[in-house]
């Protein structure tokens, strides 16, 4: 007999597997829609030559954007493997100006020096790069939480993590124009599409 317990993430499935085997009960992650999965054909298309993803947990913008993600990523909305296992704070696979797009989905929140992770997207891009960003906001995010139940993500850090709070920070480091945005899309999130002048 088979015990499933529903997390609201991930569905564990649990057999009596060690008894039989001698191993541990194996894990059995269920596939949600991805977030990018909202945009997808928003932002798809402004993902164009040689750019990355990251953080796509298997499922990233565009099937030729290379894909970096932690090792062993905690988001497992896709069955793409990792191409590029790390840090977002530091691109050390990637020059100064080298590619035309960087996308993100619901990452950006994740870390505590946001203007740190900004600038180093910002440095890989070409004149001409797109960054684009889909992220949640905060208090929009955590209303929806409280009057679903939908389990809250407690790697987010920033209270006041918003569309506003990304620009403040972009305007610090350095020249950018907005090709698109949304404020408010897909129920708590936002997006950008900011280009590099220089």
């Amino acid at each position: 007999m088979a015990l499933v317990l529903n997390t609201g993430i991930k569905t564990i499935v649990k057999k009596s597997y060690r008894k039989v085997t001698g191993q541990p009960e194996p894990v059995v992650y269920k596939v949600w829609p991805s977030e990018t999965s909202k945009c997808r054909a928003r932002l798809a298309p402004y993902c164009t030559g040689y750019g990355i993803d990251i953080g796509p947990g298997g499922d990233p913008i565009t099937p030729g954007a290379v894909r970096v993600d932690l090792p062993n990523p905690y988001s497992h909305v896709g069955q793409l493997p990792v191409q590029f296992g790390g840090d977002a704070r530091d691109l050390y696979w990637f020059r100064d100006n080298v590619l035309d797009f960087l996308y993100s989905s619901h990452v950006l929140e994740d870390f505590v020096d946001t203007q740190r992770v900004l600038r180093e997207w910002m440095r890989v891009l070409k004149v001409g790069g797109k960054l684009i960003i889909f992220c949640p906001d905060e208090q929009v995010y955590r209303k929806h939480c409280r009057a679903t139940g939908q389990p809250y993500n407690e790697h987010h850090i920033h209270e006041d993590f918003s569309l506003a709070f990304v620009k403040k920070h972009l305007d610090t480091i350095g020249p950018y124009k907005v090709l698109h945005e949304l404020p408010l899309t897909d129920v708590y999130s936002w997006e950008i599409v900011a280009q590099k002048l220089a």
